[in-house]
């Protein structure tokens, strides 16, 4: 199965975030078994490396996005993406293009902690919790 990872759910995991951690890590773990696809958008990648450089070295930073880099397959952000995003009804255009670039590869959910900022998102929607328990049935 295909899933985005949004921004929140990868945060939780790098800053080690209570209590989010623990559902986020077991995640990470279905995307390195093979049992999920994990997909980031490529603008999560430059905001992760920009927020992670604010509490550890720019070095420290770079790993972190490398070891990233590893794991997930990366959705682009093309000039079709944000302009298909200025269309839709989105809250938040960040959370728009996140969705944009997912559907442009052909995810069929987005994993996050923000459902309203995915209200309009015609792709599944599920809180980490949510998918843990889908993925575990499969």
């Amino acid at each position: 199965m295909k899933i985005l990872f949004d921004t929140n759910i990868v945060l939780d995991v790098l800053l080690a975030r209570e209590p989010f951690v623990h559902t986020a890590a077991q995640l990470f773990a279905k995307v390195l078994m093979g049992k999920l696809t994990g997909y980031l958008c490529a603008n999560t990648i430059t905001t992760i490396d920009y927020l992670l450089s604010k509490s550890l070295s720019s070095q420290q930073a770079k790993k972190e996005v490398a070891k990233l880099l590893q794991i997930f397959d990366i959705a682009p952000v093309t000039h079709g993406v944000l302009e298909s995003a200025l269309g839709l009804k989105f809250k938040d255009y960040e959370d728009t293009v996140i969705h944009e670039s997912g559907k442009m590869i052909g995810v069929k959910a987005i994993v996050t902690r923000d459902h309203k900022g995915f209200a309009a998102s015609n792709l599944s929607v599920y809180s980490p919790d949510e998918l843990l328990t889908l993925v575990d049935k499969l």
